[in-house]
């Protein structure tokens, strides 16, 4: 039997400067489209790449295969859902659900104030619910919808909804990452919720303010005509009503109530195709095309390709058919391939100890609490990079750190904190993690062009690192075992 071998810091190099130039000559040749499909081959290559070098380690491809396998298994979840938000999607569209909500949104969201709302709004959504994903999936993509309509950039609102979005989440008990974290580094959900709140709410205030300041000196390109001929269009094609607004309702109610997120979007994928029936019965007929079918087998036949391939706008106006023909669970195909090659890539590195050699070699050079903390974020950061996923980022550091935090007198409570403010909140920045590749697929926003206006999420891991340094809010264990909780300079 072949001996396994602990990798050395070059072999962990290998894979990971073979991805990043590989990607690096993606997004040159393809641009935009890299991750269409040349970024999924660029991580199938790293991934085989990788797989050599266990091999040589001593790994049997047998065992990398399993590795490769559970790796994935990991994201069947998060698959189903993707599926189920692409049917939700298409549903909404034809339901009238999203054309409502996008009409009342340009009724009453002022263009200065768009951004700051949305962040807003989705911040309430996601913190009632936490869930990130639904949130975006439902409200983020209606406000996409809405910031075109007014003419504002759809960058920009997308990157309010992902900082709206992940600050919810994040503060909520009923978020599965929130759950995690603690419960990784054996610490209680509220102590971890309420340590949180001393990186979070700056971070948040400031990318409001940021949100406002950018509003603030943005001009709305759509004139009056033109936003007069959207509203128009939509109340000609869809039945714009409250009612149409009950799949929304049911949804954030059945997210609240803690209805696992796979049911609750399923579920509300198929009462927006109910709804569309009765609400809607043209347009299902229209999108059926099947003039040769009874009434009820052409509805029927609607919802099914709603559900499959999407929705398909036919008001005449380009515009808005522009921005109403989308979803399907077909639309998430290409996401999904990403996610698979991704996670066959930091499978196979997780399971050779390369992933665990890369880290250990970072935390012997961190000598201060300070030098520490920035460990911690930079190797979530690099763990969302790699192994493309926020999961193994808070699970994988919360394991390995752990130890170090209570050698050096520090409460796990600290650690939690600081894997949410890395881990959690840097995954959908990265094009390829199942966060980022989500919310680009969801929001229609390709990753690289929000990442500069999610300030919530770039500006928490910055604090986290500024705390670490001075000391501030960093707990040390022997307080909380004297019975009081303070804060202590710990650089």
């Amino acid at each position: 039997m072949t001996t396994q071998k602990s990798p050395t810091l070059v072999h962990a190099f290998i894979p990971i400067i073979a991805l990043v130039i590989m990607l690096a000559l993606s997004v040159y040749l393809f641009g935009d489209s890299s991750s269409s499909g040349p970024n999924q081959i660029v991580l199938t290559l790293g991934a085989a790449i990788a797989a050599i070098v266990g091999i040589r380690l001593g790994h049997t491809w047998g065992d990398l295969q399993r590795a490769m396998i559970a790796g994935i298994s990991t994201a069947m979840v998060a698959i189903l859902i993707l599926l189920s938000v692409g049917g939700l999607i298409g549903t909404w569209l034809m339901a009238g659900t999203v054309p409502s909500l996008i009409y009342y949104g340009l009724e009453l969201l002022s263009p200065q104030w768009f951004f700051a709302a949305t962040c807003v709004i989705c911040a309430i959504a996601a913190l009632a619910t936490g869930s990130s994903w639904t949130v975006a999936g439902t409200l983020g993509v209606a406000l996409i919808g809405v910031s075109m309509g007014l003419g504002l950039s759809p960058a920009i609102a997308a990157g309010a909804v992902i900082s709206g979005a992940y600050f919810g989440d994040k503060m909520s008990p009923l978020s599965d990452t929130t759950n995690l974290a603690p419960a990784v580094v054996e610490t209680d959900i509220f102590t971890h919720i309420k340590h949180m709140a001393w990186t979070t709410g700056p971070s948040f205030t400031i990318a409001l303010f940021l949100f406002a300041l950018v509003g603030l000196g943005t001009e709305s390109t759509a004139d009056a005509t033109a936003l007069n001929e959207l509203m128009a269009t939509l109340d000609s094609n869809f039945n714009i009503t409250v009612i149409a607004l009950a799949p929304l309702v049911v949804v954030f109610y059945m997210a609240y109530k803690k209805v696992p997120p796979l049911p609750t979007i399923l579920f509300g994928a198929l009462l927006g195709g109910v709804l569309a029936v009765f609400l809607q019965p043209q347009g299902v007929i229209n999108l059926a095309d099947s003039p040769d079918l009874p009434t009820g087998m052409a509805m029927a036949k609607g919802v099914w390709l709603a559900l499959g391939s999407g929705y398909v706008s036919s008001t005449g106006v380009a515009a808005v058919d522009e921005l109403l023909t989308r979803g399907g669970m077909e639309s998430m195909l290409v996401t999904i391939w990403l996610i698979l090659s991704a996670l066959s890539f930091g499978a196979v590195l997780e399971h050779t100890g390369m992933l665990e050699r890369l880290i250990s070699a970072a935390v012997k050079r961190a000598k201060s609490t300070g030098s520490l903390i920035t460990t911690v974020v930079v190797s979530c950061i690099g763990i969302n990079i790699v192994a493309a996923d926020q999961y193994i980022a808070i699970v994988l550091p919360g394991k390995m750190y752990r130890a170090e935090f209570k050698k050096r007198g520090l409460d796990p409570r600290n650690l939690s904190r600081v894997i949410e403010d890395s881990g959690t909140l840097t995954s959908p920045l990265v094009p390829w993690n199942t966060c980022g590749a989500f919310m680009a697929s969801t929001l229609g926003v390709a990753t690289l062009a929000y990442l500069p206006f999610a300030f919530f999420n770039l500006i928490n891991p910055l604090v986290s690192i500024v705390y670490g340094f001075t000391g501030f809010t960093m707990v040390k264990i022997e307080e909380e075992e004297d019975g009081v909780e303070g804060v202590t300079a710990t650089v």
